[in-house]
């Protein structure tokens, strides 16, 4: 990663001194982000991964769990997969999430699910929120990372009776970490934030230019 990406790191000195035990909650935009978390941090990673990575390519599967990938199957309540995160962390490994739950093909950040506040509050573990922009400045080469600054267990704790707005309240606390992590990137490079409304807007604008030739 460092030699295909020149990377900026934002806030390096919020990354933390332990080598696991805690989650790394970060936006998601490409196959690139958790590699890139890797060369960003240090330690032993566990994150999850849609379970059709692990079917489609024998030696890609075995690539993905050599770098502490497991499989967990989207759209349902995958307690397995939640119970080996949480597993992960207590051995002290750095379990990256995406909290999104898909990629974003517009840079815009999405609605975060309640994975994350459920695995944290069961692990009782801090969160290190993580903001990735690529190309801020225009150059494909360049990828821009911001580090936030580690929210506390007892901040997210959540006991077994915790009810949805408890998860609901975990989840936003971080993502709009997330959030300000990437208005600081916007802010450094002078660009805008990234927003739905902004591309679809781009796209309307290539249809009308498209039609007119």
């Amino acid at each position: 990663m460092h030699l295909r990406f020149k990377t900026t790191i934002l806030n390096i000195g919020n990354i933390p001194h332990e080598n696991g035990g805690f989650i790394v909650a970060c936006n998601h935009q490409k196959y690139d982000d958790p590699p890139m978390i890797a060369a960003t941090f240090k330690g032993r990673f566990s994150f999850m991964a849609k379970s059709e990575l692990f079917e489609k390519n024998k030696a890609f599967a075995w690539l993905i769990k050599k770098c502490g990938a497991f499989p967990v199957v989207r759209g349902g309540k995958d307690t397995a997969a939640i119970d080996r995160a949480v597993k992960d962390i207590r051995m002290k490994r750095i379990f990256v999430i995406f909290p999104e739950g898909t990629r974003s093909k517009t840079g815009a950040l999405g609605r975060g699910k309640s994975g994350v506040a459920v695995i944290a509050g069961k692990a009782n573990a801090p969160v290190v929120p993580v903001c990735i922009m690529y190309a801020p400045d225009g150059n494909k080469h360049h990828a821009a990372v911001a580090v936030g600054k580690m929210i506390p267990a007892e901040k997210l704790a959540i006991d077994d009776t915790a009810d949805r707005g408890r998860l609901k309240d975990v989840t936003s606390l971080i993502m709009n970490s997330i959030a300000d992590l990437q208005k600081q990137i916007c802010t450094l490079y002078n660009i805008p934030v990234p927003t739905r409304e902004m591309v679809e807007t781009a796209e309307e604008s290539g249809k009308g230019e498209a039609e007119s030739k």
